[in-house]
């Protein structure tokens, strides 16, 4: 697991992560603002090493100091131990992670977290096929919030995709359908992620479709009229057909 750690190379020089930037960064604030318990022992040493030898340090004290020394670690051990149980509880959520770089930029990366890696002492979080420090962690989310979130965004997008009220024709039904088949599917919960602007704006579209193809369908019953009307009476001089002329006798006599 070690080598998903490397940084890349690139033109023959190490290009170094986000994650490896970030831990940097964290790594020297923590060694302004505390100790670990290598730091401890050094400074147990030193204090032997160079202990007045006329007035050296009582066993007493070096007991107390080493107690001192087997609580830091301890305590450290269950932090470590207390990490990796967090950190696996996030296998199979969505999180977003925020890295910040060696020029100070940050950046948010969201996905899910599909393992954990312990490596010294560290927990890291793999995503989309990176690893990030569990440190980077900035929000977990639920699955179902942010599936209700995602199907609200684009709903709205899909909405705000159509054209002014004015401008709807039937060229826009099949897309005002689909909306409205889409809202009428939400429950209850996934539609609480939908702004009331934009369920009127859905109402609106689709009244004036009902108006659109209320005037098609008119329009269509007109010509149909048009082409049913008989033709007029005959022109004048004509007779219909089986009759007579007037003043002629119905045997032929002059």
């Amino acid at each position: 697991m070690s080598s998903n750690l490397m940084a890349p190379v690139e033109n023959g020089q190490f290009v170094e992560t986000e994650t490896q930037a970030s831990l940097k960064n964290k790594s020297k604030t923590g060694m302004q603002s505390g100790m670990d318990k290598e730091a401890f022992l050094q400074l147990l040493v030193a204090q032997m090493q160079y202990q007045d030898p006329l007035q050296p340090t009582s066993n007493t004290e070096y007991i107390s100091q080493y107690a001192q020394f087997s609580q830091v670690e301890q305590i450290q051990n269950m932090a470590a131990n207390t990490e990796l149980s967090r950190a696996s509880s996030l296998v199979g959520k969505e999180v977003w992670v925020k890295t910040t770089s060696s020029s100070g930029a940050t950046n948010s990366i969201q996905g899910r977290v599909d393992y954990v890696v312990y490596e010294n002492g560290k927990a890291y979080l793999a995503i989309n096929e990176s690893l990030y420090s569990l440190d980077d962690l900035d929000t977990v989310v639920d699955g179902t919030y942010l599936a209700a979130y995602n199907k609200a965004y684009d709903f709205t997008k899909d909405l705000n995709k159509l054209p002014v009220l004015a401008g709807v024709d039937l060229t826009d039904a099949e897309n005002i359908d689909k909306l409205e088949a889409t809202y009428n599917e939400m429950n209850d919960y996934e539609k609480s992620f939908l702004a009331k602007d934009t369920v009127e704006r859905l109402k609106q579209y689709i009244e004036k479709l009902k108006e659109v193809r209320h005037a098609a369908e008119a329009g269509d019953d007109e010509n149909g009229d048009d082409d049913n009307k008989t033709e007029g009476p005959s022109e004048e001089g004509t007779t219909p057909e089986g009759t007579a002329p007037e003043g002629t006798g119905g045997s032929g006599q002059a």
